[in-house]
């Protein structure tokens, strides 16, 4: 059925999501206050839906469609914590692409079957593992996903820099050093919490007897996306552009990941 709870609540705050961003985009244009303080309120609007909506859909968040708008949430509060601690610094722009991108996918998912108990019964037994290693990966995405926004930020600094533009009145963007200190950092801590999130996973399904290959391939493509990165930053000291595309490709791979990592199980 085309038409169920689960797609009308996210268009509800996916349409509050993209009033945020054109209202974002009437502000570069025409840079008056009223536009970025009502792209916040919506912004906000739209994160309070998406919490709602979780907490009373229970959508597993194992599945495809939970992990995704799950990052999705964490990305908007990234987003709309950014908005209100640096009000003239361009975060809509850059980060609301990204959550609409991830809503947009997760509501191409058929519904997922829901969870009667909710959250709290898997916080006991073998589940709680189970949920432990998602929440290590979904954090690992996290920091990819932030890693991503900060590159793709930086290589439009760098353009502006190097064609000599003039500064944007509504688009005022971190300086290339704050930048690469964000993908940096949103890189480091990711890549432990990932390859524990790996380990941790195969030791859950091999214990089961559940092999789930394309799940491992994911994850491991992922893992080593991750590994190059580290190893073109702090082995060979490689920075600047060629780190920022390498996270873009982490992000991609990312997302492969979490679309077929569920694949074999539904």
């Amino acid at each position: 059925m085309l038409l169920n709870p689960d797609r009308i609540g996210m268009a509800c705050f996916g349409a509050s999501y993209l009033l945020s961003f054109l209202l974002e985009l009437a502000y570069f244009f025409r840079p008056h206050p009223i536009f970025r303080t009502a792209a916040v309120v919506l912004a906000s609007a739209g994160l309070f839906a998406h919490l709602v909506f979780l907490l009373v859909q229970r959508i597993p968040i194992v599945s495809s469609q939970g992990s995704l708008l799950l990052l999705a949430l964490v990305l908007a509060i990234f987003c709309v914590y950014g908005a209100l601690h640096h009000r003239h610094l361009a975060w809509g722009y850059f980060v609301l692409p990204v959550v609409l991108f991830l809503v947009a996918i997760a509501a191409m998912f058929p519904p997922s079957e829901k969870d009667p108990e909710g959250i709290w019964a898997a916080l006991r037994g073998e589940r709680f593992w189970g949920l432990t290693h998602g929440l290590l990966v979904l954090a690992a995405a996290v920091g990819v996903s932030v890693g991503f926004v900060a590159s793709v930020m930086y290589l439009v600094q760098v353009r502006r820099l190097q064609a000599k533009l003039p500064p944007y009145r509504g688009m005022k963007m971190l300086s290339l050093e704050r930048l690469e200190s964000m993908n940096r950092r949103a890189i480091l801590w990711a890549f432990p919490l990932l390859t524990v999130g790996l380990i941790l996973g195969a030791i859950l399904q091999f214990g089961r007897g559940e092999v789930q290959n394309a799940k491992i391939v994911g994850t491991v493509g992922l893992w080593i996306a991750f590994a190059i990165l580290m190893f073109l930053r702090y082995a060979i000291h490689v920075r600047g552009r060629q780190v920022a595309l390498w996270t873009i490709v982490a992000f991609a791979v990312m997302l492969v990941a979490l679309l077929v990592s569920h694949g074999e199980a539904s």
